[in-house]
């Protein structure tokens, strides 16, 4: 899953909508949207905006398993 549709993921499993989020942003309905459709991409200093606004770790946005995979590659190297 990418950022985009895990942002989504998030605001949707919280209950705020869209047009909180893009008031709170200071942006564009469209704009917003844009970003969890995957049209737009979302800027570092946006993401870390959007996990406050929805009161979540940044880290929460990111593929786990990704960082698993590096993991389990250094324990095979030892």
């Amino acid at each position: 899953m990418n950022i985009n549709s895990k942002v989504r993921e998030i605001r949707k499993s919280k209950g705020i909508t869209q047009v909180f989020v893009a008031k709170q942003l200071g942006i564009a309905v469209q704009t917003y949207n844009g970003y969890e459709l995957g049209r737009r991409e979302i800027k570092a200093e946006t993401l870390r905006n959007i996990a406050s606004i929805l009161n979540e770790p940044v880290e929460n946005f990111f593929d786990n398993n990704l960082y698993d995979s590096k993991k389990n590659e250094s324990k095979e190297a030892i």
